[in-house]
């Protein structure tokens, strides 16, 4: 190894005269040149060294070794501009090889987001549990990606200590053309989450920017997702077509949705879980229409209409809707950063397929109508509390409930 390679490695990783970890090398005494550089640049995880315990300094280095160590070091941080300096020609000759390795160690990344989340409901149906999730994301090449999520959840409902680990996404996002492909599991969330918020299997395809129309055609994924309010039979098939437009400030939306297989008119038995001899099944068709501006700084009003093409439940109305106001937003990356927001609901069951169900929905009633009202806020980087107030009622009867929902996210 070049006494400058070592010098310009350890200059640009800012080390210093003094002396780091137990020296790792055997055959790097205490008094040589390169001692305290050569355990700088062994315990920041640059140089290895071969297996029998030496360094060999006084070997020749391959291309390929040398390329490893740059990008290794530019990977911790190094200066790249007097690492260029000192080795312009060297680098210009394996760069290539250096782009490469650095690019293959970033190909897969790996975050996750840890929940704790509590309901409480004046019913008295109080729910607990820990949400932990990991996402795989890895680049396939310049146009496609794949991205993948594992998720493990425990109740904390009762002593049974009860946990499920699956694996709720796996799909592939990319262009053929002037098309957006995404295809696989997915959790679809199509625009305010009032229709659908549900995992499907299956194929979104989009084009354009400013003006963009898209289509998806799917299944079911999630089978006991009727438990938490899908009106559909998991495994049924389901379509949406639709278009978005922005204009300045204002993003407008309209959608088409079919199921092939929806509870119109659902029963369930004494566990809440969907009882399909006793519901009414039959394809279901809803339109839905909505509109988002910020009407002052930081101040967005967000309003969605929804109706379906007949009503399938002859007691509710077949029409119903959504409006949101929001000030600000907590930002999870920023620390202090807040946001407050209030919704009202008027959503009978003819207009649903499966919305985001954190207040109680009365499904088995015809559907709900409510307020909710709730604060998100960023304690320290990537640690955020979110807390809802829900107030629902049934469309069909004198029932109603209070849920408090409570949230703490953990980012990494």
């Amino acid at each position: 190894m070049k006494k400058s390679l070592v010098l310009a490695m350890a200059m640009a990783l800012g080390v210093t005269a003094s002396a780091y970890a137990a020296n790792p090398f055997s055959d790097v005494p205490a008094g040589h040149w390169a001692y305290d550089s050569v355990n700088k640049l062994a315990a920041a995880g640059i140089v290895e060294g071969y297996g029998d315990a030496t360094f060999g300094g006084d070997k020749l280095m391959t291309r390929y070794e040398m390329a490893q160590i740059v990008a290794k070091a530019m990977a911790k941080g190094a200066n790249v501009d007097k690492l260029a300096a000192e080795f312009a020609d060297e680098l210009d000759t394996l760069g290539v090889r250096v782009a490469n390795l650095e690019k293959k160690a970033d190909n897969v990344k790996i975050t996750g987001q840890a929940r704790f989340r509590y309901q409480s409901h004046e019913n008295g149906h109080d729910k607990g549990d820990l949400r932990t999730r990991l996402w795989v994301a890895g680049q396939v090449n310049d146009d496609w990606t794949y991205t993948a999520m594992l998720q493990n959840q425990q109740d904390f409902d009762d002593n049974d200590g009860e946990e499920t680990t699956s694996l709720k996404r796996a799909y592939v996002d990319g262009r053929i053309g002037g098309l957006q492909i995404h295809a696989g599991r997915w959790d679809e969330v199509t625009y305010t989450g009032a229709i659908l918020d549900s995992y499907v299997d299956g194929i979104k395809v989009s084009y354009g920017d400013k003006v963009k129309v898209y289509g998806i055609a799917a299944k079911g994924a999630d089978n006991d997702a009727i438990d938490g309010g899908l009106t559909y039979d998991s495994g049924d098939r389901i379509y949406v077509a639709g278009v978005e437009a922005n204009v300045g400030v204002v993003n407008g939306y309209f959608n088409y949705f079919k199921a092939d297989n929806a509870a119109t008119d659902p029963a369930f038995d004494k566990n809440g879980a969907l009882d399909k001899d006793n519901s009414t099944f039959d394809t279901k068709e809803i339109y839905n229409v909505g509109v988002s501006l910020d009407v002052a700084k930081d101040l967005n009003l967000a309003y969605e209409y929804m109706w379906s093409d007949k009503k399938y439940n002859k007691d509710v109305s077949k029409d119903g809707f959504v409006a949101t106001l929001a000030y600000k937003g907590a930002d999870a990356e920023v620390a202090n950063t807040w946001g407050v927001h209030a919704s009202y609901y008027d959503q009978p069951i003819n207009a649903i397929l499966s919305p985001t169900y954190d207040a109680t929905m009365f499904l088995d009633q015809g559907g709900y109508k409510g307020w909710s009202a709730g604060v998100d806020y960023t304690f320290a980087k990537n640690i955020q509390l979110c807390v809802n107030y829900y107030d629902t009622e049934a469309k069909i009867g004198n029932d109603d409930d209070q849920t408090i929902f409570t949230e703490l996210f953990f980012f990494f």
